[in-house]
């Protein structure tokens, strides 16, 4: 494979694709706004090196006689990643296309999210969707160009909803990079997957071309595409972006930590401090924990389970059923962990599959994507559960479209017309748990949490080792309290109320009567909902049924007014 060293910077791919002289950079400066040292430091050398302020340059030029919008990554910086201020950039330049009417290029060169800037670096990803989204809604071209290397989140959002798709001659393109899969795994992954012409051969991509053809099959493409309305008004704006000075503004510190009282917060006063990212990772990784089948078997009636895609596909590591759930009626998605449900005798209607608890496959996608056509086709609310530690990663997952998968998913559920919520009930890592975020709302458990990669990924990238996985965790604001004060989360459910009552009901009934043993552990923060788990579940059901009615007797206008403002759609 090519070295990097050889291969276009994104000002040379500029350069090369509009006509000379035509370039207009939309690009603002961005501030550092980081009270890291360390991170700091990364950020003022990869300005030196690179010239740029940031991992993207954004702006239009003229292609073929007309104007187009181009976003590009420059690897050189951090590793083409893209943070929050990347993320923002690349947002508002897909709007003003998108406004201006212009066709738009993406050139992607990323290892994925800023592993620096944590969770709501990931989360960036949705809202950079939701643009892509909205511009192909418009009718309008969008053009995708992958270079060396493009995975991560990167290519699991933006990178994989082109109209037409190339990529550079032997470029690393997959979902997650080799080196972070060796240090997860132990083992390297297999050779030749992840390389451009591999995916050309499994129809992922339409072409494979070097950067000097790519203007001419770009322009031959939106002839097609954008008909007879092009759009030549005279560009606008600073001529120039190749540079950016180390411009200062106060900095901006890790999310801070919800107070009981906070808004959003659903849990009893006293019930002691946040616990700590690592506690809340441990916890969700209990085998007793409760999951989405477990939810259905006490909360729910009237389940009906639909198998797989529809089209010949079955991943049972993805559940889809109808349901009322609390009491309302709506379509439900989630990832099957696998445990056994609480209460004496399973319905058969949500009993465990053999099978269950495998990481999410394209097959487990698509079956999400099928459920999200019931709830449009029928208007019901869609209830996602997110609960997994990631999505497969094998050759078979990248070879049938992993990374696509996640970005189609994503482009769904922000323009879905039905209701939407999110629970994370337990772990939420990568672009498994990505995939089923966005919603009109999102609740999270007290213990679950989200994150751009496992712990232990996202250290083997940071330090290149695993051992380091819960200071990373503490830092990436991953609990559901850094959640909840990013915006990303609307309402914390607590799991510790529900298992002091349910120790006291334990107390004072016999095993026969269902309700299982009386709970060992201690009272107070320390239990969980793998503690009490029918408790838990029950009062939890109730607390989802109110959510989706409350969303389904919204006028739809506003409901997805607001839910575009959140940054969710």
């Amino acid at each position: 494979m090519t070295g990097t060293h050889s291969r276009p910077t994104a000002r040379e791919l500029i350069e090369t694709v509009v006509a000379p002289g035509s370039w207009r950079c939309w690009d603002e400066p961005v501030t550092v706004s980081t009270a890291d040292p360390e991170y700091r430091a990364d950020l003022a050398r990869a300005r030196e090196r690179t010239g740029l302020d940031e991992s993207v340059i954004t702006g239009s030029g003229l292609l073929d006689g007309a104007r187009v919008a181009v976003v590009a990554c420059e690897f050189g910086f951090l590793a083409g990643s893209i943070g929050v201020a990347a993320g923002e950039r690349l947002v508002r330049a897909v709007r003003r296309a998108t406004a201006e009417r212009l066709p738009l290029l993406a050139a992607p060169a990323s290892g994925g999210t800023r592993m620096q800037e944590g969770t709501v670096a990931f989360v960036q990803m949705v809202k950079v969707t939701a643009a892509i989204a909205a511009h192909k809604a418009a009718g309008l071209p969008y053009l995708v160009h992958l270079r060396h290397p493009t995975t991560g989140g990167v290519f699991a959002s933006w990178g994989s909803l082109g109209h037409v798709t190339t990529a550079e001659p032997g470029a690393l393109i997959g979902f997650l990079g080799p080196r972070v899969h060796e240090a997860l795994y132990g083992e390297r992954f297999p050779e030749g997957v992840q390389v451009a012409e591999h995916l050309y051969a499994h129809g992922l991509v339409d072409a494979v071309l070097p950067t000097a053809e790519l203007p001419d099959a770009a322009a031959r493409a939106l002839r097609v595409l954008r008909g007879a309305g092009r759009a030549t008004a005279p560009a606008v704006g600073p001529a120039d972006c190749w540079s950016g000075g180390p411009a200062e503004e106060p900095a901006v510190g890790p999310a801070a930590e919800a107070p009981a009282d906070a808004p959003g917060h659903d849990g009893a006063p006293g019930d002691g401090a946040v616990p700590e990212a690592a506690e809340s990772i441990r916890r969700s990784r209990r085998p007793e924990r409760p999951g989405v089948r477990a939810l259905l078997r006490v909360a729910a009636d009237d389940v009906t389970p639909l198998s797989g895609t529809g089209a010949g596909e079955h991943d049972p590591g993805m559940l889809l059923a109808l349901a009322r759930v609390g009491g309302t009626p709506c379509v439900v998605l989630g990832h099957d962990r696998g445990h056994p449900d609480p209460g004496p005798e399973p319905d058969a209607a949500v009993r465990p599959e053999a099978g269950v608890g495998q990481p999410l496959g394209p097959a487990g996608l698509r079956t999400a994507r099928r459920g999200m056509r019931v709830a449009a086709e029928l208007g019901l609310p869609l209830l996602t559960v997110v609960d997994t530690a990631g999505a497969a990663l094998s050759q078979a997952a990248e070879e049938g479209g992993l990374a696509g998968e996640i970005a189609r998913c994503l482009a769904d559920l922000v323009t879905l017309p039905a209701p939407t919520l999110c629970l994370l009930l337990g772990q939420g890592a990568g672009g498994g748990a990505l995939a089923l975020l966005p919603a009109d709302r999102v609740l999270a458990a007290r213990h679950a949490w989200l994150s751009p990669l496992p712990p232990e990924g996202a250290s083997a990238i940071l330090y290149r080792t695993t051992e380091r996985a819960d200071e990373v965790a503490a830092r990436q604001g991953v609990r559901s309290a850094d959640l909840l004060a990013a915006g990303i989360v609307d309402r914390i459910v607590e799991e510790a109320p529900q298992a002091r009552a349910r120790e006291r009901e334990g107390a004072q009934r016999r095993p026969s009567d269902g309700a299982g043993p009386a709970v060992a552990r201690g009272p107070g923060p320390e239990a969980d909902a793998a503690d009490a788990p029918h408790a838990f579940l029950a009062r939890l059901g109730a607390i989802l049924g109110d959510e989706l009615a409350t969303l389904r007797a919204q006028d739809p206008a506003a409901r997805l007014a607001a839910r575009r403002a959140a940054g969710r759609g």
